[in-house]
C-alpha cells in the first residue's frame, strides 16, 4: 500500500517512530539496524511494509530496500511473523544475516531471541536460494564473514555502553586488523573504547 514515507521525526526509540508528513504522524515499527542509521538525523524516508491482520494494521520501516525486502522474506518462513524478523533484524545486519543463511550457520541464527535449533534450519532451508541472489551492502563496510566469539562479546558489551552497533563494528574490525593476536574480551574493548 505504501511504498515509503518521508517526513519529520517527531518521536524515537530504538523499536519505533513517529513519522510525521503532511500533518500525518505515523506510527512505524523499526529494526535496530534502521534506528542506528538515523538515530541523529531529524528526517527520514523509510520503506515500509503494511501487515495486515484481522484486528490490526501494523506499519513497519526501513531504511534501505534491500533490509525491506529480507523482512519480507523472513515472513514468508512458516513460524516467523513480524515481530520475529523484527528481532533478527535488530540482532544482526542484513549481512549478516544473508551470510549466515548462505553458509548455513544456523549457531548465529539460533542466537537471536525466539529462534530455536528446527525455526533456524528452516530459514536456511526455505531462503538459502531467494537470498543468494539479493546483493545486500552493509555501510559498515565490514564484509560478511563468521564473528569470532571475542569480538560478538566486544559488540554485545560496547552495545550495552550505548555505542551504536554500527560504529561499534567498524571500530572493532579496524582495532582487530591492527591487533590480531587479541583474544580477551576485555583487552578487545579496551582497545576500542580508545579508538572512539
Amino acid at each position: 500500500m505504501y511504498a515509503y514515507i518521508k517526513g519529520k521525526i517527531t518521536f524515537k526509540t530504538p523499536t519505533y517512530i513517529y513519522l510525521e508528513n503532511n500533518g500525518i504522524a505515523y506510527y512505524i515499527n523499526i529494526s535496530l539496524n534502521t534506528f542506528s542509521k538515523i538515530e541523529k538525523s531529524m528526517e527520514a524516508k523509510l520503506y515500509t511494509y503494511l501487515q495486515v491482520k484481522e484486528d490490526d494494521l501494523s506499519l513497519y520501516g526501513f531504511y534501505d530496500e534491500g533490509e525491506k525486502l529480507l523482512f519480507e522474506k523472513l515472513i514468508s518462513v512458516s513460524g516467523i511473523g513480524a515481530t520475529t524478523a523484527q528481532i533478527i533484524l535488530s540482532s544482526m545486519t542484513p549481512k549478516e544475516i544473508v551470510s549466515a543463511i548462505i553458509n548455513e550457520d544456523d549457531v548465529s541464527l539460533k542466537r537471536v531471541k525466539g529462534i530455536g535449533a528446527k525455526t533456524a534450519k528452516r530459514v536456511i532451508l526455505d531462503l538459502k536460494d531467494k537470498v543468494s541472489k539479493m546483493n545486500i551492502t552493509d555501510d559498515s563496510g565490514i564484509a560478511a564473514r563468521r564473528v569470532s566469539p571475542v569480538k560478538e562479546e566486544a559488540l554485545a558489551a560496547l552495545m550495552a555502553l550505548g555505542v551504536v552497533k554500527s560504529k561499534a563494528e567498524v571500530v572493532l574490525a579496524r582495532v582487530m586488523k591492527s591487533n590480531p593476536d587479541v583474544d580477551q574480551v576485555e583487552q578487545l574493548i579496551k582497545l576500542a573504547l580508545k579508538q572512539m
